[in-house]
């Protein structure tokens, strides 16, 4: 029997863009998400992600401490509760970015994979943290990653989790498909100019190397006080011959439906033998860099 998963991509504008009250922002964007949640279910998606740190903009754009009152315990804070009650409700495994506060002053960017019904599974710590452009000052509020490429096994499927600017890393993409990931999200807030002719290039590369399906998530809008560039959506799935196969447009808030057939991976994987003929024991001077 065919193992096809209907997946589902999420991408959203500032709800609020010309507040400056952070509990305001988050709680509109909450409420946003949830009903795009249910649009999502009502569409049949087993499962579902949401984009980088949905529940606020991309404050990385200035450096303030008044955004680390954003971040969350995980599990047990307000908003992945919330998640595991729709997961349940909804019969939808769920991937939810967030702000991590791990202990006092310590924070992540990070994402919670949560089963259809609606137990925890584990997150995702963003590894790779820019601090290179104007605009994109993320070390100030992120502590790199600390654990591992994890594969989360779910009823529709073995599911990673790649963030952002992790993408232009082709390491961890590998280090998740030696994982055994089927599926790989990469939550986004990026912009036009400097990386958009790469959003289309990257990662249908990651899919071809390492024969998965990715679902690629970008947040369209612009977003005052800083303006930093418009988010340009343009969310997408692409299958392991690298083929975008359901995309977003560019300036909407919209859900992204694609059947994703699971078998389709050992298909590509029996003609392309990437997996077989790797050569890790000729790779010991990439460690030496």
């Amino acid at each position: 029997m065919p193992r096809i998963t209907r997946a589902a991509l999420i991408q959203a504008s500032n709800a609020l863009p010309n507040s400056d009250d952070l509990d305001a922002i988050k709680s509109a964007m909450i409420d946003k998400h949830v009903a795009l949640i249910k649009q999502a279910a009502s569409e049949g998606a087993n499962v579902c992600c949401l984009q980088e740190i949905f529940y606020g903009p991309y404050f990385c754009a200035e450096q303030d401490t008044r955004w680390y009152n954003l971040a969350e315990p995980i599990p047990d804070g307000p908003t992945i509760r919330l998640m595991q009650d729709l997961a349940a409700q909804h019969k939808m495994v769920m991937v939810v970015p967030i702000y991590e506060v791990d202990m006092t002053g310590v924070y992540y960017n990070t994402a919670a994979v949560i089963d259809e019904q609606g137990q925890y599974l584990g997150k995702y710590r963003k590894h790779h943290i820019p601090h290179c452009h104007p605009g994109f000052w993320e070390k100030f509020y992120f502590k790199p990653g600390n654990g591992g490429y994890p594969v989360f096994e779910t009823r529709y499927g073995k599911i990673g989790v790649y963030i952002c600017y992790d993408r232009h890393f082709p390491e961890g993409a590998r280090a998740l498909g030696l994982n055994g990931a089927e599926i790989v999200f990469n939550p986004s807030a990026t912009v036009a100019g400097l990386s958009e002719y790469l959003w289309k290039l990257e990662q249908p590369a990651h899919a071809v190397a390492n024969q998965y399906f990715v679902g690629a998530i970008n947040r369209v809008g612009t977003e005052a006080p800083w303006n930093i560039g418009e988010f340009y959506g343009q969310s997408y799935f692409c299958n392991p011959r690298g083929q975008i196969v359901a995309e977003a447009s560019r300036t909407d808030d919209e859900v992204v439906i694609a059947d994703l057939d699971l078998d389709l991976i050992r298909e590509v994987r029996d003609v392309w033998q990437f997996y077989r003929d790797r050569r890790p024991e000729s790779y010991d001077d990439l460690f030496d860099f």
